[in-house]
C-alpha cells in the first residue's frame, strides 16, 4: 500500500469483536491488516465493508498461535505498510467444560490461541515498533481473567495470563515509547454468546449493574482510545468494558 500514514493489525478480525475493532480503526483513518485463521469469506466481507466506507484494508491468513504463521503475517504487514503503529491481539477461542471433565487438548488449544498467540505477535510487533520508537499494543483479555468463571478454567487462565503479559511488556517497552494495554470485555453479544439459553442469559444480565449485555462496538471504542494519542500517558493498564460487572 502507498501513502500509509497510520497502520494497524487486528488478529481474529473476521467477526464479532475483531470485526468491530477493524471497522472502528478504519473509521479513524488506519489502514488495517485483517488477520484470520480460517474464515476467509468473513474476513473478505470485513475488507469490503471498510472499503465501501472509504477506508483501506487487506486480509492476511495465519494461525497466530504458530510461530511460522506469525512470521509470515508480519512479513506481509511489513511489505504492505513498511511498519506498524497499532497491534490488536483479539484472536481467541473457548472450549468450556468443568475442570474434572476438561480434556487436556482443550486446555492446550485455549492457552495456545488465547495466550501464546499474544506472546508471539507482541514480540514480532515490538521488533517493528522499536525502530520507530512508537507504537500501541492492545491485548483483548476478559473479565473472566479477573473474576474467574465456572466451566472456564482454561479460558480464565489464558486471559489472566494476557493481563500479566500486558503489564510485563509495558514495563519492558516503555523506554521505546511503545505502550501496551489490555481491554477486558464483560458479557458481549457475539456469536459466542448466541447459543446461551435464555434463562442463563437473563441471569447474566441481572448481574450487570448497567442492566444489559455489551455490544462489540463498546469494546471497539475502548480499543480506539488506547490506540490514539489521547491515551499517550497510559500503559500497563486494563480497561474493563463490562457494564460494571467487574468492579
Amino acid at each position: 500500500m502507498e501513502n500509509v500514514e497510520k497502520s494497524a493489525l487486528v488478529t481474529g478480525a473476521s467477526r464479532g469483536i475483531g470485526r468491530a475493532i477493524a471497522l472502528a480503526l478504519a473509521g479513524k483513518g488506519y489502514c488495517v491488516a485483517l488477520n484470520y485463521a480460517g474464515s476467509r469469506e468473513s474476513a473478505e466481507k470485513v475488507k469490503e465493508e471498510i472499503e465501501a466506507a472509504g477506508g483501506r484494508a487487506f486480509t492476511v491468513q495465519g494461525d497466530v498461535s504458530k510461530s511460522e504463521d506469525v512470521d509470515r503475517v508480519f512479513k506481509t504487514v511489513k511489505e504492505e505498510f513498511g511498519g506498524l503503529d497499532v497491534l490488536v491481539n483479539n484472536a481467541g477461542i473457548n472450549r468450556d467444560a468443568l475442570l474434572i471433565r476438561m480434556k487436556e487438548e482443550n486446555w492446550d488449544d485455549v492457552i495456545a490461541t488465547d495466550l501464546k498467540s499474544d506472546f508471539l505477535t507482541t514480540k514480532a510487533a515490538a521488533m517493528m515498533m522499536m525502530r520507530k520508537r512508537k507504537g500501541s499494543i492492545i491485548n483483548i483479555s476478559s473479565v473472566v481473567g479477573i473474576m474467574g468463571n465456572i466451566g472456564q478454567a482454561n479460558y480464565a487462565a489464558a486471559k489472566a495470563g494476557v493481563i500479566g503479559l500486558t503489564k510485563s511488556c509495558a514495563k519492558e517497552l516503555a523506554a521505546r515509547n511503545i505502550r501496551v494495554n489490555a481491554v477486558a470485555p464483560g458479557f458481549i453479544e457475539t456469536a459466542m454468546t448466541d447459543g446461551i439459553p435464555e434463562k442463563i442469559r437473563e441471569s447474566m444480565i441481572a448481574s450487570i449493574p448497567l442492566g444489559r449485555m455489551g455490544q462489540p462496538e463498546d469494546v471497539a471504542k475502548a480499543v480506539c482510545f488506547l490506540a490514539s494519542d489521547d491515551s499517550s500517558y497510559i500503559t500497563g493498564q486494563v480497561l474493563v468494558v463490562s457494564g460494571g460487572l467487574a468492579m
